[in-house]
């Protein structure tokens, strides 16, 4: 990859030009030459509020999805601390594919890794920006109301959703159904992330009940583990914010 030019690099010629014009047009020349090579200085020294623009256009476009990314992937342990590390891993994951790309193709690639942490920090004020929903009286803490909770937000998107009963429900808590499709979820109100134990749960749901598609929902955010299993059996990892526009032919199958 060609080295992006220095503002020395810029500057040369220039100056050799006007240097050379001013030997034959005399001192008018030479102020030409110095107006050239202010306007060089003044824009090169603009360039890093135009790389910061930039990125805090790019984040802004998805800040919706950012924070509801961040919400999805943090959780409070039972010691009442925040743990970030899921959202960590997700605002990395946005950075490279989605900023780095457009960063280098506007011509900062010369930019992105000094100042790295500075794109991660306008990504994150971007997840903040959005505000979250006050869930602290509304989602129920035991788990057979967080499935009715989850059954009325998939009525809301307009699925047919109902509860299954507790014994024989070979895994799936709602079958919901929507313009010929079957949809079954698993809901874990849970304290930490879901592991792959619910992914396959819930792939036996989706046998049992002839269903079209599979879903585990969570407060929590899930592991690696349960990620890699839905990966690759077709089952949708979702937070319960998601289930309210949660469409006909669900897509969104986890990373």
């Amino acid at each position: 990859m060609r080295r992006p030019s220095s503002l020395a690099d810029r500057l040369f010629w220039p100056i050799v030009a006007g240097g050379a014009a001013s030997l034959w047009f005399g001192p008018k020349a030479l102020a030409v030459a110095g107006l050239a090579v202010l306007a060089l200085v003044v824009h090169r020294l603009g360039r890093g509020g135009r790389f910061r623009r930039r990125v805090r256009a790019i984040a802004r476009r998805h800040r919706e999805t950012l924070a509801l990314r961040r919400r999805q992937e943090s959780y409070v342990d039972p010691y009442g601390n925040e743990i970030l590390d899921g959202w960590l891993r997700e605002r990395s994951y946005f950075a490279e594919r989605t900023v780095l790309p457009r960063l280098e193709a506007a011509g900062y690639g010369d930019l992105i890794e000094p100042r790295w942490d500075e794109i991660l920090d306008i990504v994150e004020a971007a997840s903040l920006s959005v505000a979250a929903p006050d869930e602290a009286e509304a989602l129920p803490e035991d788990g057979l109301a967080y499935e009715r909770y989850c059954a009325a937000l998939l009525e809301r998107a307009g699925w047919e959703a109902r509860t299954t009963k507790a014994a024989g429900d070979q895994g799936a808590d709602v079958v919901a159904e929507r313009d010929g499709v079957r949809l079954v979820v698993q809901c874990k109100r849970y304290a930490k992330p879901v592991g792959n134990g619910a992914v396959q749960e819930v792939v036996a749901a989706r046998s049992y009940w002839s269903a079209d598609c599979a879903a585990v929902v969570s407060n929590a955010g899930f592991t690696p583990a349960a990620r890699k299993l839905a990966a690759a059996t077709d089952v949708l990892l979702l937070h319960h914010d998601a289930l309210a526009a949660l469409g006909a032919r669900p897509t969104g199958r986890p990373r």
